[in-house]
């Protein structure tokens, strides 16, 4: 796995390598100091997976994770206890208390291991469109989630805001429904109006709607309508 480290303090980087150099499973491809140099890094190396501090000057960790358009893994590291992260509810795969403790570290990519085991991990190409297996980073306030899209169902535009419903949330990212658009899979998403992207996987039932339009019921109970500009393209994609 093809890792980045993320953190201001040189010698914490430095320690973590050395670290890393017992498991050859990773490769440590970079190191970067704050959240703008990491960025780039991220788009320039695609990386696997993130070392990644929360707390560094300027932007945190977290506000590095809103800013990429596909997260790979992430293990946090962080000086502060446990409770620092009970506040965000993260699906990241494992976080590590500073100063990191070697067999603290063997648990983490014993995970990574299987983690690997189970699934082939996709190389992020920079044109790559954002489909089923990739996970995103949602912030709405104080409440963070990495979310695998296969889970989103659907997407809804509310002003300059995309409501993303996914379990029992409805978290508001501030982002334009056509910005998305581009950016996912369309063999996955689908641009049923101007207010909504549904996730294909998740139709359950289709019936006639007014004005040519159809009704887009998704498992759950979520209703949808499909235009009558997009309701040929759409039975073409629902169709052998």
């Amino acid at each position: 796995m093809r890792a980045l480290i993320v953190d201001d303090e040189r010698l914490a980087r430095k320690e973590l390598m050395k670290l890393l150099e017992d498991h050859p499973m990773i490769e440590v491809v970079g190191e970067a100091a704050n959240a703008e140099e990491a960025t780039q890094m991220v788009n320039d190396l695609n990386p696997d997976l993130l070392f990644l501090d929360i707390q560094m000057p300027g932007k945190t960790g977290f506000q590095l994770l809103e800013e990429l358009d596909g997260v790979p893994l992430v293990v946090f590291t962080t000086a502060y206890d446990e409770f620092a992260l009970k506040a965000f509810e993260v699906n990241a795969l494992d976080y590590l208390l500073k100063p990191i403790q070697p067999e603290r570290l063997a648990e983490t990519v014993s995970k990574l291991a299987e983690k690997e085991r189970a699934k082939v991990v996709a190389l992020r190409g920079p044109e790559k469109k954002l489909g089923l297996n990739d996970q995103v980073f949602v912030k709405d306030g104080d409440r963070c989630w990495f979310v695998s899209l296969s889970n989103v169902r659907l997407f809804e535009s509310d002003g300059n805001y995309i409501k993303v419903y996914f379990d029992a949330n409805r978290p508001m990212i501030h982002k334009s429904l056509n910005a998305l658009d581009e950016k996912l899979d369309e063999r996955a998403f689908f641009r049923a109006s101007r207010k909504h992207i549904v996730n294909l996987s998740w139709v359950e039932g289709i019936e006639p709607w007014f004005n040519g339009g159809l009704m887009v019921k998704l498992r759950g109970g979520d209703k949808v309508e499909v235009s009558r500009r997009q309701a040929a393209k759409f039975k073409d994609m629902m169709s052998l």
